[in-house]
């Protein structure tokens, strides 16, 4: 299955969640799409339930099923803490979460495409895979030639605050992800416990 690349709006919509963090998608329309949206009663069952929960995470961090599952199936294995909350924290350390994270994009979309196009250093070296996964203390910068990108330079001015868990030096462009989040520091909107439950009855 590839990764959805339509109008992210639509699905905030259908979710009930704002995939963007800015919250502009269910403003005006705070409700699915389609004609029988704003007068839908329907009531999701168990499965759909949980069904949704995955979806709302999965369009979040932009993953295809294939990289989300294969990524819960790795949290599977971490033996401390709780299956759902490692689960959350290793999708919060892909590449392209913590430059979104540090503000040098606005989006996750968008830091996927930076760090597709190169623009991205992890401890002065370019990588250009959002998968991949941070560890305490990388330093995350941008290359001297993307400096003066104009998206990027945008996106560190607009942001108005950063996460508990990450340093950020505006003026080299390069940050550092100090510590692992916090669960209340994560997606308080989503339920991962629903989650766990939809991939223990997959597997």
């Amino acid at each position: 299955m590839s990764r959805y690349t339509g109008p992210s709006w639509k699905v905030s919509r259908r979710l009930g969640i704002s995939l963007t963090g800015s919250g502009k998608e269910l403003a005006r329309r705070p409700y699915i799409p389609g004609q029988h949206g704003p007068n839908n009663r329907s009531k999701l069952s168990e499965y759909g339930l949980q069904l949704a929960e995955k979806q709302k995470l999965r369009h979040t961090y932009g993953l295809n099923e294939r990289q989300f599952r294969n990524l819960f199936v790795q949290a599977a294995k971490i033996k401390e803490g709780t299956l759902g909350f490692n689960f959350m924290v290793l999708l919060e350390r892909r590449l392209d979460n913590v430059v979104y994270r540090l503000g040098l994009a606005t989006t996750r979309r968008q830091a996927r495409q930076f760090v597709n196009h190169g623009h991205i250093l992890v401890d002065g070296k370019r990588v250009d895979i959002p998968s991949y996964r941070v560890e305490v203390g990388q330093v995350i910068s941008v290359r001297e030639k993307s400096q003066n990108v104009p998206a990027i330079k945008e996106a560190v001015e607009a942001i108005l605050g950063r996460a508990a868990f990450v340093t950020f030096d505006a003026e080299k462009l390069e940050g550092t992800l100090t510590r692992l989040p916090e669960r209340d520091e994560i997606n308080p909107e989503i339920n991962e416990a629903l989650i766990v439950e939809y991939y223990n009855k997959q597997m």
